[in-house]
């Protein structure tokens, strides 16, 4: 008898698995390879969400200081700057504490003043430096570092993880090897050479020679696609109809495995903030006079239980971003995964259910 229903609720099991794939299979039909990832990944509310968050914090710290790219100079709408002294606030801070923040979030019922960012909204350094313009320009900096290491990291573990699972033998034998040698050191270690040696030079530089070395766990997931791509038919008929291995892999295998690729690059981004924030915590990365978030910690790590603003707003970006980043990668990984079922919402539930009364 338990024998039996175990049976029946497995027979359950596999026809509400089968319909609510039916439901997703038939939202689906006539779209593209392209339509369907894309709305696929829409349907991930965290990744959404997270999308229009770092999106959100990118624009707003890098408009409220004047930045230059190259030949463009951003001239930003917060009235100081990093090097700006004004006078430090002491008269209304609490507990005789110097240079408190003046941003209002707290509504008047609750006992609390209007919105308002106020003169200083993130306070004053020890010097009375502002520091909501400290802050934004080490997101500036913290941001400009994980794009920096995303697109070269990204580059060069493609290429190398390429070339090794195409061509296989000798090639592959001696990238992998090389790829195992950089793996078994540690990354804080490679990176606090890298911070000790250039991290005077700027974030930049930094993120430039993180980037270099950041590139082997991509390179060895991408090899991986191009072992299993290059066996199938498709790859056969573009040797017989005379194509290059270069047009073989930039060309028909490097498309698809672009979904390992994008999702791999955004979480190399997510490491390389949180790398270049603990090599900064502890004095490799960026130093001043330039500013970063994990300098900004490490500067008033002292700070925390007397004036912890000093503290909570650098990590608070930080956290943003890094989950932020984290979330988008899930999202794009599941959307490019098509092994991954979707969660059926009820009214999709239902619906299916009575379409299958009806047959």
């Amino acid at each position: 008898m338990a024998i039996l229903n175990r049976k029946k609720k497995s027979l359950e099991i596999s026809s509400t698995d089968a319909s609510e794939n039916a439901i997703a299979n038939k939202e689906t039909e006539g779209l593209s390879q392209r339509q369907i990832v894309f709305k696929r990944f829409v349907r991930h509310r965290a990744a959404m969400i997270s999308v229009f968050t770092i999106t959100f914090l990118t624009i707003f710290v890098f408009t409220a200081l004047n930045f230059r790219i190259g030949p463009w100079h951003i001239h930003g709408w917060w009235k100081y700057g990093i090097g700006d002294i004004p006078e430090l606030r002491y008269k209304d801070c609490p507990s005789g504490n110097v240079g408190c923040p003046t941003l209002s979030i707290r509504p008047g019922f609750l006992g609390g003043k209007h919105f308002g960012f106020g003169e200083h909204p993130f306070g004053q350094d020890d010097i009375g430096r502002d520091y909501f313009a400290l802050v934004m320009k080490g997101a500036q900096r913290s941001i400009m570092v994980m794009f920096i290491v995303g697109i070269i990291g990204g580059t060069i573990g493609t290429v190398v993880g390429a070339i090794a699972g195409f061509f296989r033998g000798t090639v592959d034998a001696v990238l992998m090897r090389f790829t195992d040698f950089i793996i078994t050191i540690p990354s804080i270690i490679i990176g606090s050479v890298i911070g000790f040696h250039f991290g005077n030079l700027g974030a930049t530089f930094l993120a430039f020679y993180l980037g270099l070395f950041a590139w082997t766990g991509l390179s060895r997931l991408v090899r991986g696609e191009f072992l299993k791509l290059r066996e199938l038919e498709f790859v056969d008929a573009a040797r017989v109809a005379g194509a290059s291995n270069r047009r073989i892999i930039f060309k028909h295998i490097l498309p698809n495995a672009v979904g390992v690729i994008i999702v791999s690059v955004t979480l190399l981004m997510s490491g390389a903030i949180l790398l270049e924030t603990a090599l900064s915590y502890i004095g490799f990365g960026v130093v001043a006079p330039d500013v970063s978030l994990g300098l900004l910690i490490s500067q008033y790590q002292d700070s925390f239980t007397s004036r912890p603003w000093l503290f909570l707003y650098p990590g608070f970006f930080i956290i943003a971003i890094a989950l932020s980043v984290n979330f988008i990668g899930d999202g794009l990984r599941d959307a490019f995964d098509p092994r991954q079922r979707r969660r059926l919402s009820l009214k999709d539930r239902m619906s299916g259910r009575t379409e299958k009364k009806g047959e």
